[in-house]
């Protein structure tokens, strides 16, 4: 398999969290030898970089980053559901014969 190469950074590791990819990119020739990339799942279109000299910072970062997204998405699921509820609890209400 061909490596991936991204702004001459080699991708070594890879997270996906849903939709929303996670990678680390390593050039041992740039003064930060180490990057993390947000990217949409599927693509190669990376931005966000977070850049580190060491990998064990890199690691780090790229769980730091992937927790992140793993608590937006459970936001937004429990905020669905939360309106959900509500919406059901309206139409609940809106049944009931008025006296």
């Amino acid at each position: 398999m061909d490596q991936e190469i991204n702004a001459g950074y080699v991708i070594t590791d890879r997270l996906t969290i849903g939709n929303t990819e996670f990678v680390i990119g390593q050039n041992e020739n740039a003064p930060a030898k180490f990057v993390t990339w947000k990217c949409k799942k599927g693509e190669k279109n990376y931005y966000w970089g977070h850049y580190c000299n060491d990998r064990m910072t890199a690691l780090e970062d790229l769980c730091n980053r992937a927790l992140d997204e793993i608590h937006y998405l459970r936001s937004l699921r429990q905020e669905k559901d939360t309106n959900e509820k509500m919406a059901g609890q309206a139409e609940k209400k809106s049944r009931v014969p008025e006296r």
